[in-house]
């Protein structure tokens, strides 16, 4: 499995608005990589709707789901065999060359281990799992069994967060001042109760590790790592064991601080789902409800495509789920395809668990102050709450 990477690299290859997706992968028309999907709750239909596009060098193999009901449902819509067991859709069709995990957080850990022993590819769903220690047990039996992990971190291929990246790269920023990120969502209390797992402990985590672990990716993606950071939680409509709104601040490395807002608290819809970088030469202030539209975009460098910033890198979605599944799965087959690093592999994923797993600390010894990676005593995340 590659080392850890950086993202530099790897920006100027990201055409990726959908109508270019073509264009990433005509270097790969060669050769289609064969996906298989476990899980099919909500989240897969982001997953297999990209796989069956035909924009993308990628050829669905098969699905798999305990619920029958659910597996046999995608089985119908997407015209490939359904299994309740992975294991027998792995003994059955050897010529799989990924697997992509879109089951309850809770369970990442154990199916990717599984799946590993096949050794075949794997892409999972975000967060990567619910502790440090899990990331780390993952990691280490891809590598033993010669395969590569993927963690979905969708947002990053947005054109909007893709274009503010390339500028931060291109030192366009200076020195960063803070950065801040808002998810103002609804989820209504049946979103919890469909299942056994939303809203657990033990399974799921709150609002920052299920919606808003991506907005905490993208803030340390363009802040950098972080030194210090502290957190509190409410739970302030939903009847459920974990949060439903949270604050957090963070004082990165550089000097530079940082903010954070989340909740699926927001009456009567979804409201924004933001990122804002502030540096000394330029800001830049994306919105919409999925951070897909540029709301504010100037430089003391002024330059030509500027003015057109606003139209040519934002982008309609039709939910906060975004149009980002596609492209990010079509950088994964061209690493694999071509043996170089993916945007975001394993490392990337597990830092995001580090500094999640550290929020959740925070927050249970009451706001105070923490490190990422610090050590878990309070934080119930990942853990049993009942016998």
């Amino acid at each position: 499995m590659p080392a850890d990477i950086t993202s530099t690299s790897i920006l100027p290859k990201m055409e990726l608005e959908l109508q270019e997706i073509k264009e990433v992968n005509t270097m790969t028309q060669h050769k289609k990589l064969k996906f298989a999907v476990v899980g099919c709750g909500r989240v897969s239909n982001n997953h297999l709707k990209a796989l069956t596009s035909g924009n993308i060098n990628a050829e669905l193999i098969a699905v798999s789901d305990i619920d029958e009901k659910k597996a046999k449902s995608k089985s119908e819509e997407f015209g490939v065999p359904s299994y309740l067991d992975y294991h027998e859709m792995m003994t059955k069709h050897g010529e799989i060359d990924i697997v992509d995990i879109a089951t309850p957080t809770g369970y990442h850990a154990r199916h990717v281990i599984d799946i590993s022993r096949y050794g075949k590819h794997i892409v999972v769903e975000k967060p990567m799992a619910l502790r440090v220690s899990d990331c780390d047990e993952m990691i280490r039996s891809c590598t033993e069994n010669n395969c590569r992990l993927f963690v979905v971190k969708q947002n990053r291929f947005n054109p909007a967060v893709v274009a503010a990246r390339q500028a931060l790269d291109a030192g366009r920023f200076g020195k960063l001042v803070m950065g801040t990120v808002r998810v103002r969502w609804m989820r209504q209390q049946s979103y919890y109760e469909q299942d056994n797992w939303h809203g657990t402990w033990e399974l799921d985590g709150g609002v920052m590790s299920q919606q808003a672990s991506h907005h905490l990716d993208l803030l340390q993606w363009f802040m950098g790592p972080i030194e210090t950071m502290q957190c509190i939680q409410a739970t302030r409509l939903l009847d459920i064991e974990v949060e439903d709104t949270s604050l957090a601040t963070f004082k990165f490395t550089s000097g530079a601080l940082g903010a954070y807002e989340a909740t699926v608290a927001s009456r009567p819809e979804d409201l924004e789902g933001s990122l804002s970088i502030l540096g000394e030469k330029g800001s830049v202030i994306i919105g919409g409800r999925a951070v897909n539209e540029i709301l504010y975009w100037k430089f003391k460098d002024e330059q030509p495509e500027d003015a057109r910033m606003q139209n040519t890198s934002s982008q309609e979605i039709p939910n906060v789920y975004g149009h980002g599944h596609a492209p990010y799965l079509a950088n994964v087959i061209d690493a694999i395809l071509h043996d170089k690093p993916a945007l975001v592999e394993a490392p990337e994923g597990k830092k995001n668990i580090e500094i999640l797993t550290a929020l959740y600390e925070s927050a249970a010894l009451g706001g105070k102050y923490v490190k990422p990676g610090c050590s878990i005593r309070q934080s119930k995340l990942g853990s049993r709450t009942s016998p």
